[in-house]
């Protein structure tokens, strides 16, 4: 599932120095178009960043893989030029264009300089509006799928995340690979491909984020030139699910002298009045590297494993709090029950106000090391507009952190923590560890 991990984690990506140099300007293109924008004419180069909501999860129940495969074919030919003839002029305006698929959106990633800023957008927007789908290109890009599908079925981690997410989804997207199966991305058809890019690249789902050398204005008009031609709207969602997961071991067989195990539960969704503090309480459990209580216990304390953590997924249409770690067959069980522990005792007695302090010191002094250039600060931007923080969070955001109590902690920890509901999926040959429903 950490394919998932996306938009939440603007959480982290903010310090009090940071809102110095990030003034964001929201702005609306002639069109209706709708961005935000951090103008910095420092040096003549602009990243902007594209997200459509609705990435993998438009696929059919009978074409998973249709999302992914179209993802993987936007830069292979489009308007005259083919594959060959494409790339090489991207590499002549010296701009770079990124495509990426989640199971929740579609990102694209564009980075160019000003001298050539209209030839490079215009490059950019054939790919989005006008991809060739060519039947040679179609084929190349299907083998290539069917080569990472064959190798992901004899890697454990990518078999554990699999069974993980069938059993926390299975009636929703979710619940299946979104690169699909051999069998449904050898039946797709170019209509499918065609169908996949009407679905998603449509106006109704549009956020972006712009960093660098342009203007409001300038950005407005590059928009409407970008993206204005698309369709309205796009294919339906399909809107919230519940995570099916209950307590208990799930055991996949797999010949190695390792095992790695996937647990979790149902977390908090995005919106959640709980979820800042549990975000917090979650650096304190897992997410905080070797001072976190699972790397303390697991790990430190026991050596069950060389690393183990947790994190809070909030996706579009579920929320799951899950952690990951690998350990010897022979040791997998004693590791499990350690875990377990832990979940108990936090769930009923909280955390130290030690514990709290640390995480907020951390919490609040990390990020400006995230702000190292107009990529990331554009993607950002895309990320604070996907979970709808509110264009003035940079400046609150670090107070938030402080004002957290270690009174709200403890009671968020008995509301999200829960011991009882935690499943674990182990995909190897462990010892002295009974599979359960």
């Amino acid at each position: 599932m950490s394919r998932f991990f996306g938009g939440f984690a603007a959480l982290i990506l903010w310090a009090a120095p940071a809102w110095a140099i990030v003034d964001i300007q929201e702005v609306t293109s002639p069109g209706g178009i709708k961005a935000w924008l951090v103008e910095d004419h420092s040096i003549p180069f602009t990243a902007l960043e594209i997200r459509f909501k609705g990435g993998a999860v438009v696929d059919p129940s009978d074409k998973r893989g249709a999302a992914h495969f179209m993802s993987g074919l936007l830069e292979e030919g489009a308007g005259d030029y083919d594959a060959r003839a494409y790339a090489a002029r991207s590499e002549a305006l010296a701009a770079s264009f990124d495509f990426d698929i989640t199971d929740d959106s579609l990102s694209i990633s564009a980075r160019f300089l000003t001298e050539n800023r209209d030839e490079a957008l215009e490059h950019l927007r054939l790919a989005i509006q006008e991809p060739r789908f060519d039947e040679n290109a179609i084929e190349r890009v299907r083998a290539q799928i069917l080569s990472i599908i064959a190798s992901d079925a004899k890697d454990p981690e990518t078999i554990v995340g699999e069974r993980f997410d069938a059993l926390a989804f299975p009636d929703h997207p979710y619940g299946t690979a979104r690169e699909g199966s051999a069998d449904s991305v050898a039946a797709l058809t170019r209509d499918d491909i065609v169908a996949a890019h009407q679905g998603i690249l449509a106006r109704d789902r549009i956020f972006v984020g712009a960093s660098g050398d342009v203007t409001a204005e300038e950005l407005g008009l590059l928009l409407d030139a970008l993206l204005g031609g698309l369709p309205e709207t796009g294919a339906p969602l399909p809107g919230e699910t519940e995570v099916a997961l209950s307590g208990g071991i799930t055991v996949v067989p797999f010949a190695s002298p390792q095992s790695v195990a996937r647990f979790g539960h149902v977390g908090l969704e995005r919106d959640d009045p709980d979820f800042f503090p549990a975000f917090i309480l979650n650096q304190i459990v897992g997410g905080g590297g070797f001072s976190s209580r699972l790397m303390q216990e697991v790990r430190v304390e026991r050596g069950l494993t060389y690393g183990i953590g947790s994190y809070l997924l909030a996706l579009d249409d579920a929320a799951l709090y899950i952690g990951q770690f690998s350990s010897d067959n022979t040791r997998i069980a004693e590791a499990i029950e350690v875990i377990r522990g832990q979940w108990a005792d936090i769930a009923e007695n909280g955390v130290s106000a030690e514990e709290l302090e640390q995480a907020k010191v951390y919490l609040t002094g990390a990020y400006p090391l995230r702000f190292d250039g107009n990529g990331r600060i554009a993607s950002i931007l895309v990320g604070m507009q996907q979970d709808d923080l509110g264009i003035d969070y940079i400046p609150t955001r670090n107070d938030k952190v402080r004002a957290v109590t270690l009174e709200e902690i403890q009671r968020v920890a008995a509301r999200l923590m829960r011991p009882e509901d935690l499943r674990f999926v182990v995909v190897g040959m462990p010892e002295g560890l009974e599979a359960s429903n």
